[in-house]
């Protein structure tokens, strides 16, 4: 029995490795992600461990999946996208708030940054912690915090990734930005949010407008407010 569950166990890896490899190849090839970092990163990360069992089916689908506690873990081109305009180099120090299930700071992991990551809602930060630990993916520090405030003692960070859409760039991680440092996250105005890049260079601040998002909302002393 114990051969029998093995090859079984053998076979569902292969299987959601292929779907894996398809995602990255249907999904995110042909929607303008070039960067091969990121690439290989999605492809490395397995999804389904990130998501509840019941959902692992649909782990690699072009969906957006609940976490629970109004959370999700972000649709596979919205974290390749993020990923990309973060321009990620192997040995950066990356400070990303909103760690939900942990995805994230994985695929930023794979890429070779260190990151530092902040959650608000212990139940989840608890969930990621002990998944994380668990799949080995030790380059990820957790904190339980406002994540508007960022985490300042372990700054300035080369760059920085909010995955919840706010009004106005929270003060804080500005501050904690190195120079030069980039910023990505979801910018809400008019009632819809846009993805944005904010490069610091020389003290100088330029925002660049990458694209439609659909993120949950950032709460926090310097986000929207609950």
């Amino acid at each position: 029995m114990s051969m029998v569950n093995t090859l079984i166990r053998k076979g569902a890896a292969k299987d959601m490795e292929h779907r894996r490899r398809a995602m990255v190849r249907e999904q995110l090839e042909g929607q303008g992600i070039t960067d091969q970092r990121v690439l290989d990163a999605l492809a490395q990360v397995p999804r389904h461990l990130f998501v509840d069992h019941a959902l692992q089916a649909q782990a690699y689908s072009t969906n957006a999946l609940p976490i629970g506690y109004g959370q999700t873990i972000s649709q596979p081109i919205s974290v390749a996208r993020m990923s990309q305009a973060l321009q990620v180099e192997p040995g950066q120090r990356i400070l990303e708030i909103g760690t939900g299930s942990g995805y994230q700071a994985a695929v930023l992991t794979a890429m070779g940054a260190e990151v530092y990551s902040v959650e608000r809602i212990q139940a989840l930060y608890m969930s990621a912690l002990d998944r994380l630990t668990r799949l080995r993916y030790f380059q990820v520090k957790l904190k339980l915090d406002d994540g508007t405030l960022g985490w300042p003692e372990e700054g300035p960070y080369d760059g920085v990734l909010l995955t919840a859409g706010g009004p106005k760039v929270p003060k804080p991680l500005m501050y904690q930005l190195a120079d030069p440092g980039i910023l990505v996250m979801p910018l809400e105005e008019n009632g819809r949010q846009r993805i944005v890049r904010i490069r610091r260079e020389s003290n100088r601040w330029y925002k660049q407008d990458m694209g439609p998002a659909r993120f949950v909302s950032l709460i926090g002393a310097y986000g929207c407010r609950e």
